[in-house]
């Protein structure tokens, strides 16, 4: 596998993390990218453009860019928590007072923090969506009003998988007046030139490769397998359980490589970025960056990182922990440090910002392994990083 890119003297472990990720962890075409207190140290890609490209297919670039899944929710925390510096949002309000259409199915004490932190208390939607009512820009947000709540919001926390996205979207969009992702090319990405889009403009379809499953490597490759805990396993099984209703809010699942999937804006799943871009924005929110200024506060920075949930998840059913919008450090999904804040995508991608350490992380994948929370590519890449410091 020929390796692109580069790495600082230091860093030459996530090199050597990066070639194993080809030749052990079976992963296809990837990039990965690390900043140290503003500047880039590791920006590294390789393999095909496309899941299924091949040998012969057009190869990744330096600026190709993928579907990121769930780590765009890191990315789109940004927004609220810059109303919020800005006295635009209040974390404490309740929902429905920016959003009256909310207040129903006992969700009317909900709080912007809850919705933030995964403890709306809808996760899961009665009637799925189907792809074309997933973007149209409408029938999301009145699903999410309407859904009565499966416990007292605020009382408990469950990953809002899919609803996330009309969840943050319709809250920005009465606070704004705009929608999620133009708020965030204009007042964040498009500022510092940083390679990230919730609603890829038209222009720039043509760097984004195709993605798609692909099986775990054989354990004869030297990989170990694990095992998932019973009771997980079980929820996955169970078409009636929480988890699985929670990722089937949109039924059928999207075709994440069809054009109208890539403009829409849904902030829990369809983020596209190079890993340039995705550690770019982290970068950001640490302070000032060979990109531009820093975009938090030294209080917002904390704030992102503050756990608002921790715990038995209801829909993940393992322990884990929330900031609002992120996802904390925790054996559930290790990041580099207890202060770290970030989020993983389903099937590989990882984008965190670590303020102990001045770290911003971000790795991409056209190849979606069956992870959730911890895949072993970007673990390794992780482990990589925490030995180069």
């Amino acid at each position: 596998m020929e390796i692109q890119g580069e790495v600082t003297a230091g860093f030459e472990a996530v090199r050597d993390a990066f070639v194993r990720n080809f030749e052990v962890l079976g992963d296809r075409g990837a990039a990965v990218a690390v900043y140290r207190d503003g500047r880039k140290a590791v920006d590294l890609w390789a393999g095909p453009k496309d899941v299924d490209g091949g040998a012969g297919g057009e190869p990744w670039a330096a600026g190709t860019a993928q579907v990121v899944r769930s780590a765009t929710k890191g990315v789109a925390a940004v927004v609220p928590l810059l109303l919020h510096q800005r006295g635009l949002l209040d974390l404490d309000a309740p929902v429905g007072a920016y959003w009256p259409e909310f207040k129903a199915g006992g969700k009317e004490r909900t709080l912007v923090r809850d919705l933030l932190a995964h403890r709306a208390a809808v996760p899961a939607l009665d009637a799925p969506l189907t792809p074309a009512e997933a973007v149209d820009g409408l029938s999301g947000a009145r699903a999410v009003a309407g859904q009565p709540a499966f416990w007292e919001p605020g009382s408990a926390h469950g990953y809002h998988a899919q609803t996330y996205s009309w969840l943050l979207s319709e809250l920005v969009l009465r606070v704004t007046g705009a929608s999620l992702g133009q708020w965030l090319a204009q007042e964040v990405t498009g500022p510092r030139g940083l390679e990230f889009w919730i609603g890829l403009p038209a222009g720039e379809t043509g760097r984004v490769g195709r993605v798609g499953p692909v099986e775990p490597p054989s354990q004869s490759a030297g990989v170990l397998k694990t095992r998932p805990r019973r009771n997980v396993s079980e929820a996955w099984a169970d078409p009636s359980s929480l988890t699985r209703r929670a990722f089937a809010a949109i039924t059928p699942l999207p075709d994440e490589n069809a054009p109208e999937f890539r403009a829409a804006e849904l902030p829990a799943s369809a983020g596209i970025g190079t890993a340039r871009g995705l550690a770019g924005v982290y970068a950001a929110l640490l302070g000032d960056t060979e990109d531009g200024a820093g975009v938090f506060s030294p209080e917002t920075r904390r704030l992102a990182g503050a756990e608002l949930s921790s715990g038995p998840d209801r829909v993940l059913v393992v322990n884990t922990r929330f900031g609002p919008g992120y996802m904390l450090h925790s054996p559930a999904s290790p990041l580099l440090s207890a202060g770290s804040f970030g989020h993983p995508g389903r099937g590989g991608s990882l984008g965190f910002a670590d303020p102990e350490t001045g770290v911003a992380f971000g790795y991409v994948t056209n190849a979606h392994a069956q992870s959730v929370t911890a895949d072993p590519r970007a673990q390794s890449l992780l482990r990589a990083v925490r030995a180069s410091l």
